[in-house]
């Protein structure tokens, strides 16, 4: 028989337990029955409104203090609207998905022809919290009462990726949670490859199947023997773990192998292909800075579950990641353009290997020497000293004493920031797919992607706009090489254009085109989904974007990723050698690649900058308006009210006029980027400052796609 004491010890353990919440289903039936959103009470228990989707769908719990504060709200809700006494229905037991084959995945047996299926995930799909505490039985749980979208491709039915967190939890799209058994690198790539059930179809049928790609925390690396963060001064310098890594060596030893970028922050393991069995698989480490802030804001510090949301959305509007956000789109042209695609070898009937037109092929080409850097091979060896072409995004301050006393007068400065520039550039953009060839004293022709010596020095234009020749606004000095928007433009604008000599490209096509839809589909409908939808009109398209990051921070990151996604694959066609080792005239990796191609990166900026002039001229003649600055993709203007309405053309109709900015969500509209004093900019220009680069309110860098 218990003693007093062992049974008040027993007692007091109950007490000490935590509150017993209600099921989730009463949790949500008493919420609505007192007429709270989840929103209200998400602001009440100072959370979520994610948070209060999982409590109610059972996916997670609250944890102190909410608990005790949850746990009251609903006492005291249940004293006010009692249950009615139906009868109750059994509850349905939990379903577990079943476990995958250890076995290899079935083979992809799409015929050439056949277009493959493209996946689909909910974007506002809740996801799940961090879960207490795990089974002590490995399981795969299922998302509450929300099944995997029919049209997932069945061969990877948990999505693209996952964040593995140090508890052994793999969080996948969806709300997916998978158990992770891998206590190894070497592990976790092989149950990754057999058992994760995570991929992607190719985005194209002559493509690729997308890698797996395996998301690190802190804890999950330290977990598999990485260190948290690389030390030492070589180890950040490269940003890679030494050859003589505990890990490195596993891999190694386990017959794996490691990309010529190492084991870093974007780490690929492989082997050869088995047949059509790709394996590989993508890992990226958190902790060391794998998710750049500039382009994932805030994502790095977000729950496992939250970044599996925000990567799986980019992986499915977009690509999955396979390293920096520049990378990915570079990635991204050549899965939306395969270089290669299966031809009937017509001796043997077999299926080969051929070249797809329209792709930029297999083989690295070089460039014509102006287009090159001034590094490269072809110039060294060439003894180039013909010039260069200079085709970057706008640097521009006007000059102070050319503003009016009218302009000083005006109380307000308004920036201007145009929606992905360079994506509404890429739109049918024609740019050249063979060798460059070699003219002397040819006839100008618009239609011929290359570049062009010319001498544009004779064309006057307003002072109170930039030169749309020059990134720095400044009129020619002479003959200059220039890309064939900038020529084109020039004719455009009434001159006759003799060029010198030329670089052009007999084979051409819009290699962009697919990689722009895809980008631009991503841009409008995570916009679409933030609330910024193309139905608004320009004040409510205002006050849409003036609250849309707070909407949903997750979405708001994605958002930030595609548009990173856009600069930083235009600035990956012309990336420059790396390393203090490097000498001018030798080769670096990057040349290797067949998407090394500075003279489609000169077609993109071209035609954004000619773009943005042809708008500030086009203001100018409809409103009498000339512009303070232009950044990149920012322009600044003076106004007599704090607000874009205030001084952009509107028609008596009130529809904006054709021509000049126009307000909107698309590539190519534009949006507010910032309000200040008319005096502000005024010192700053007289200091020799930029404007468009403060107008923010904080220190915005130039990002012209390098």
């Amino acid at each position: 028989m218990a003693s007093e004491e062992e049974l008040f010890a027993s007692v007091d353990a109950l007490l000490k337990e935590e509150p017993q919440l209600p099921p989730p289903a009463e949790r949500a039936r008493l919420r609505e029955a007192a007429g709270i959103t989840q929103a209200r009470l998400a602001v009440a228990l100072k959370t979520s409104t994610q948070s209060i989707k999982n409590w109610e769908n059972g996916r997670s719990e609250p944890k102190e203090p909410r608990l005790t504060a949850y746990q009251r709200l609903l006492n005291g809700w249940a004293a006010k609207h009692p249950k009615h006494p139906t009868p109750e229905a059994p509850a349905a037991a939990p379903q577990r998905m079943p476990e995958r084959s250890t076995g290899s995945a079935a083979p992809d047996v799409i015929e050439p022809e056949a277009e493959p299926t493209e996946p689909v995930q909910a974007p506002d799909t809740p996801a799940p919290e961090r879960p207490a505490d795990r089974p002590a039985t490995p399981s795969r749980r299922p998302a509450a009462k929300k099944a995997v979208p029919a049209t997932l491709d069945p061969r990877f039915p948990h999505g693209p990726l996952a964040v593995l967190d140090g508890d052994g939890s793999a969080y996948a799209v969806n709300g997916i949670v998978l158990d992770c058994p891998a206590t190894t690198i070497v592990e976790l790539v092989e149950w990754t490859l057999r058992e994760s059930g995570l991929g992607a179809p190719k985005l194209h049928r002559y493509g690729k199947d997308s890698d797996p790609l395996i998301v690190l925390t802190a804890a999950a690396a330290v977990k598999l023997g990485l260190p948290e963060r690389l030390e030492g001064h070589e180890q950040r310098r490269s940003l890679r773990l030494p050859e003589d890594h505990p890990v490195v060596k596993q891999v190694a030893k386990a017959k794996w192998q490691l990309t010529q970028r190492g084991f870093g922050p974007w780490a690929r393991i492989y082997r050869k292909a088995q047949g059509r069995d790709r394996q590989c698989v993508q890992l990226a480490v958190l902790s060391w800075d794998a998710l750049d802030e500039r382009a994932w804001p805030d994502v790095a510090e977000m729950e496992p579950a939250d970044i599996a949301r925000v990567l799986g959305v980019y992986a499915q509007r977009v690509i999955t990641p396979r390293g920096s956000t520049a990378v990915s789109g570079l990635e991204l042209m050549t899965a939306m353009r395969p270089p290669t695609k299966p031809e009937r070898d017509t001796e043997t009937g077999n299926w080969i290997s051929g070249h797809n037109p329209g792709s930029l092929g297999t083989q690295p080409m070089d460039p014509a020497p102006p287009e090159a850097t001034p590094e490269h091979p072809v110039v060294v060896r060439s003894g180039w000293t013909g010039g260069f072409l200079n085709e970057e995004a706008y640097q521009w301050v006007r000059p102070v004493d050319s503003l009016s006393d009218e302009e000083c007068m005006l109380p307000f400065a308004v920036g201007l920031d145009l929606n992905t520039a360079f994506l509404a550039a890429a739109a049918r953009l024609v740019v050249g797919l063979s060798a460059p060839d070699h003219f002397h004293n040819v006839k100008f022709n618009p239609k011929i992607p290359g570049s062009w010596l010319v001498d544009l020095s004779g064309i006057e234009l307003d002072p109170r706009l930039p030169s749309p020749f020059t990134p720095d606004g400044s009129r020619p000095t002479g003959p200059a090489w220039y890309q064939t928007h900038t020529v084109a433009y020039a004719q455009e604008l009434g001159h006759d254009v003799h060029p010198i000599e030329a670089y052009l490209r007999k084979e051409t096509g819009a290699y962009l085109d697919p990689w722009h839809d895809r980008l631009k589909n991503a841009y409008v409908d995570t916009l679409a989904d933030l609330g910024v939808t193309k139905d608004l009109d320009d004040h409510q398209f205002l006050a849409a974007m003036e609250q849309h990051k707070q909407v949903d921070p997750a979405l708001a990151a994605v958002l930030a990723a595609v548009k990173a996604t856009v600069k930083g694959g235009v600035g990956k066609l012309r990336e420059r050698p790396q390393g203090k080792h490097y000498r001018d005239g030798e080769r670096w990796p990057a040349l290797e690649r067949p998407t090394w191609r500075p003279d489609i990166r000169a077609a993109v900026i071209s035609k954004a900058r000619v773009n943005m002039h042809r708008k500030l001229n086009n203001m100018a003649t409809m409103t009498g308006l000339f512009p303070l600055a232009v950044l990149s993709d920012c322009v600044v203007y003076p106004s007599p009210g704090a607000s874009p309405l205030d001084f952009l053309p509107y028609a008596a109709s009130g529809k904006p006029q054709p021509g000049g900015f126009r307000l909107g969500p698309t590539p190519g509209l534009a949006k507010l980027e910032g309000v200040q004093e008319m005096l502000w900019a005024i010192d700053l220009m007289e200091k020799g400052l930029n404007p468009a680069r403060h107008i923010k309110g904080g220190d915005s860098v130039l990002d012209e796609g390098e």
